[in-house]
């Protein structure tokens, strides 16, 4: 009676394998698809430099990309993240970009898997010197 079991559980052994290897993956796909984006949108606070005007248009907001589980992301209190480009060491004319820096407290966000990113990650504008 052993024997047959045995005999039963080894034919065709390839197939069943992959069947398993097939339904392990189909879980593990469904399970970390829960994965989502939530975009809010940030006042921005940009800090101009003191010799030099601003000739283009000066953002006033940007996008803020928070990913993680669907299940967390929407508990995220937007006003708790500050966005702040800061154009203070600019020292000529022209065309300069810097980084969209964001605010907020890393515990809260790296403890919960989350991701918070910037949308545009900078900001461009041209200066011209004060005359």
């Amino acid at each position: 009676m052993k024997s047959k079991a045995v005999s039963s559980i080894l034919q065709n052994w390839v197939p069943k394998i992959f069947s398993l290897l097939i339904a392990l993956f189909i879980v593990l796909a469904v399970r970390f698809m829960n994965v989502n984006d939530r975009v809010v949108t940030l006042p921005l606070t940009v800090i101009l430099p003191e010799d030099y005007t601003a000739v283009s248009l000066v953002p006033d907001t940007v996008d803020a990309v928070i990913t993680g589980p669907d299940s967390i992301i929407y508990l995220i209190d937007p006003s708790m993240i500050a966005a702040t480009a800061d154009f203070s060491s600019v020292s000529g004319e022209g065309i300069v970009r810097v980084p969209v820096m964001l605010e907020y407290r890393d515990d809260i966000y790296t403890r919960d898997g989350l991701v918070v990113s910037a949308r545009p990650s900078s900001v461009r504008i041209l200066f011209e010197e004060n005359r």
